[in-house]
């Protein structure tokens, strides 16, 4: 086990008990593996998401998937009690997230874009904008102490292109915990097999079976990796291992918070070897 003063602690933010899964599960595992502390963040309760089931009793078992998630990771996940759907950047939330960084003591924070088809994942990228100086600031949310260092935030991978598209700063293979993440995908059952492919007018291709369906789960989420992604694995790993690679999770550098300098990014991203 790594000492105590090396040990990183890690938090996510995503919008819903899937949303971190889906954007940085496999990096997860690689710190969790590593030893290091990760936390996944829910910022609303899911509650809206899905076809036939709704309200508290959907809430519940998102909840309950999300727990579930997170025990196969190895690391922790919360779900904050705001609605599904109706998420807004009030003063009320930045406080939750705010709260949730200084008592995870981080020094890493993942967080969506606040560009995206969703509001929900819209508006938690700009409570974690809102919240990447206030951290610091200890008169703002003074029931919990501020960080005296402020953390490295940075952005999950997305395929939005306007006002700008995603910058790849930094790119994980995740070959050797790719059965993990699609392990915490399959967690969610109530969103990969059922709500998703719903939306996505492909619930008959859902198959019964709980092998078959993680066999479809898999290929289901397997994507291509980009150029620009593939350069910047080229650029952390070499060449001939980055043209290996079949499964990444990569990340943009945000302008608030703490900048690092590459030595930094090795250091907050041990496995980039």
């Amino acid at each position: 086990m790594i000492a105590q003063e090396t040990k990183l602690r890690v938090i996510a933010f995503g919008a819903h008990p899937d949303d971190c899964d889906i954007r940085a599960a496999g990096t997860a595992a690689k710190f969790a593996q590593m030893g290091h502390a990760v936390k996944f963040v829910a910022v609303t309760n899911g509650d809206a998401g899905h076809q036939s089931e709704g309200g508290g009793a959907l809430a519940k078992r998102r909840r309950l998937e999300a727990q579930e998630s997170g025990r196969r990771l190895g690391i922790e996940y919360d779900v904050l009690d705001n609605h599904d759907g109706e998420l807004l950047p009030t003063l009320e939330v930045r406080h939750q997230v705010i709260r949730k960084i200084r008592q995870w003591n981080a020094d890493l924070v993942l967080a969506p874009r606040p560009n995206d088809y969703h509001p929900d994942h819209r508006y938690t990228g700009v409570l974690v904008q809102d919240a990447a100086y206030m951290v610091v600031v200890p008169n703002v949310t003074p029931d919990t102490p501020p960080l005296r260092k402020n953390p490295v935030f940075a952005y999950f991978e997305d395929r939005f292109q306007r006002p700008q598209p995603f910058r790849p700063d930094i790119a994980v293979i995740i070959d050797d915990t790719w059965s993990k993440k699609v392990d915490a995908l399959d967690a969610h059952v109530s969103q990969v097999y059922e709500w998703l492919p719903w939306v996505d007018g492909a619930l008959d291709q859902v198959p019964k079976s709980k092998a078959e369906r993680r066999t479809w789960l898999e290929k289901t989420r397997s994507a291509p990796i980009s150029a620009a992604t593939r350069k910047t694995l080229e650029k952390w790993y070499g060449a001939e291992k980055a043209s290996q690679a079949r499964h990444v999770e990569a990340f943009e550098i945000c302008e608030y918070g703490r900048q690092p300098k590459e030595e930094d990014i090795r250091r907050l991203f041990p496995m980039l070897r």
